[in-house]
C-alpha cells in the first residue's frame, strides 16, 4: 500500500499602494541616484517583449536624469507602474500595443488591476500605516511585534516641481490616479466591515 502525501500551500497575494504622484517622483528619485530595472525581464505570456515593443529610455543608466527628461520617455515603466503590475498584461497582448488601441487598452488594464485588486486577501495603502497593519493583523490573525510608523516626509516628497511638471507627472499616471481612488474606498470599506 502506498501513501501519497500532499503538501498543500495557500497563498494569499497581497501588496501596498502608493499615492501615484508621489510614488513616481520617488521612483523618479530612485532612477536618478542610479537605479535600474535592466534586469528585469517582464515576462508576459511565457515570453519577453522585443526592443521594438519596449524600447528603452536608456543606454548603461539614467543618473542624474532631470524630471522632465524623466516624463519625456514615452516608454518609461514609471508611467501607470501600479496599474500595470496589478493588471493581466496578456489581456492586452502583454507590451505589444499594436493589438489594441490606446483607450480601450487602458480601460482593459485598469479594469484588471481593479479586479485583481479586490481578489487581494489584502492590500494596504502606504500613506494609511496604522490602519494598514491593522487590517493586516485582522485579516490573517497575525500581530506584528512593533507597530507600524507613518512617514509622510520623503526626500521625493520635499522635492521643488512645477505646476506644469506635476500636471504632466498626474497626466502621464491618470490610471494609476483612478485606480487609487478605488483602492482608497475599497480600503476604507473592507476596514469599515473588519470594525463590525
Amino acid at each position: 500500500l502506498t501513501y501519497l502525501l500532499c503538501i498543500c500551500h495557500r497563498y494569499f497575494y497581497i501588496t501596498m499602494l502608493r499615492e501615484p504622484v508621489a510614488r513616481y517622483l520617488s521612483e523618479w528619485r530612485h532612477v536618478q541616484r542610479g537605479a535600474t530595472w535592466k534586469t528585469s525581464r517582464h515576462m508576459c505570456d511565457g515570453k519577453m517583449p522585443s526592443e521594438k515593443e519596449l524600447p528603452s529610455c536608456f543606454d548603461d543608466n539614467w543618473v542624474g536624469v532631470e524630471l522632465d527628461e524623466f516624463t519625456d520617455c514615452p516608454w518609461n515603466l514609471a508611467n501607470n507602474r501600479q496599474t500595470r503590475m496589478l493588471a493581466d498584461l496578456s489581456l492586452v497582448g502583454c507590451y505589444n500595443t499594436s493589438n489594441v488601441g490606446q483607450e480601450q487598452r487602458n480601460r482593459i488594464l485598469l479594469g484588471s488591476a481593479k479586479t485583481n485588486l479586490r481578489r487581494m486577501a489584502f492590500f494596504g495603502l502606504t500613506e494609511f500605516q496604522k490602519k494598514s497593519q491593522y487590517m493586516f493583523e485582522r485579516t490573517f490573525k497575525l500581530k506584528f511585534i512593533e507597530s507600524f510608523e507613518q512617514v509622510n516626509g520623503t526626500t521625493a516628497g520635499k522635492t521643488p516641481i512645477t505646476e506644469t511638471q506635476k500636471r504632466k507627472v498626474e497626466e502621464l499616471n491618470a490610471l494609476d490616479i483612478e485606480l487609487y481612488d478605488y483602492a482608497k474606498d475599497l480600503f476604507l470599506q473592507r476596514l469599515e466591515r473588519l470594525k463590525q
